[in-house]
């Protein structure tokens, strides 16, 4: 048997049900007596059984008015609390923005950008997975994150990317190093006969190391491999050798015992932007914590640049 009752059906129903009385039910709902009169009997003949026992003096419920009027009363409250679910999401109040970052972005930008974003949207749960470039596109792609937070990569043109900022490489140097003499920039080629450090593949970081050697005519071939940026400054600072890490990711690291230079010849900046799906549209949560962190990054300073 199908049935087809509406929001507004059920609400004349719990009003006749609260008052017992057609003329006051009718002027709450703001009909006729008749009207409303008429509205009863269509949604019995729906149900197919009696809600209301009426006299010309009196008006009560059957037994089954008594279970309909119950579970209207649940239907009501749960359809309010859909209404205000759904606006909450649309106003991006409400609901959850998983992001994908690179794990230096995640350890010294990001959670200045969140920490603001939760002051104004303080019922949306936040989640952060910090990861290298190449997976952050595989959550993206997978719905796992909303968007992401990383370097850009030309392979990746199914997902769009966004440059938003450019992060310059930087020469880590124990403090006794003979490269750790002078303040100036140095090319890459100079730091040829140093041992090293190098995170591995397939990070962007290594990614871009290798294209500045090969614009110098020499293969990389790092003394030592890492992971995770502290290991790699723990190794800079020991004297294993010097590592090539953009501004950010120096950041982050950054202690005594180790000095920087700027790289140049090439000068190489690895573009940051917002990854994000071409064919799914973000929440207006999501939304709201995208165009938070556009305007942050737009005003970064320091070793961090405006991609053009």
């Amino acid at each position: 048997m199908k049935i087809n009752l509406s929001m507004r059906d059920i609400e004349t129903m719990l009003v006749l049900g609260r008052t017992l009385n057609f003329r006051q039910a009718a002027g709450q709902l703001h009909l006729s007596q008749s009207a409303l009169s008429t509205q009863v009997l269509r949604i019995e003949e729906a149900l197919g059984v009696r809600l209301f026992d009426r006299t010309t003096r009196t008006v009560r419920l059957t037994a089954a008015g008594e279970v309909f009027m119950q579970q209207a009363a649940l239907l009501q409250a749960a359809f309010r609390d859909a209404i205000d679910a759904v606006s909450g999401i649309a106003s991006a109040e409400r609901g959850q923005v998983a992001v994908a970052a690179l794990p230096s972005l995640a350890a010294r930008l990001l959670p200045r950008v969140l920490m603001a974003f939760r002051r104004d949207h303080p019922a949306v749960a936040l989640k952060v997975c910090d990861t290298l470039s190449g997976p952050a596109f595989d959550l993206v792609r997978a719905g796992e994150v909303d968007f992401a937070l990383t370097a850009a990569d030309p392979q990746q043109a199914d997902l769009h990317y966004e440059p938003m900022m450019s992060d310059r490489f930087v020469l880590l140097i124990p403090a006794g190093h003979a490269l750790a003499r002078g303040s100036g920039p140095l090319r890459w080629a100079d730091t040829l006969g140093a041992e090293h450090v190098s995170m591995t593949h397939p990070s962007s970081v290594r990614q871009y190391a290798e294209w500045a050697f090969l614009q110098n005519r020499i293969r990389f071939q790092p003394g030592f491999e890492a992971e995770h940026l502290a290991t790699i400054a723990a190794m800079v600072e020991c004297g294993f050798g010097v590592a090539a890490l953009p501004e950010i990711a120096a950041g982050t690291v950054r202690q005594p015992g180790i000095v920087e230079r700027l790289l140049t010849a090439p000068l190489t900046e690895r573009s940051i932007g917002l990854v994000t799906p071409r064919n799914r549209s973000l929440s207006p949560a999501a939304g709201a914590l995208a165009a938070a962190l556009r305007r942050h990054m737009a005003q970064a300073g320091g070793g961090v640049h405006e991609a053009p």
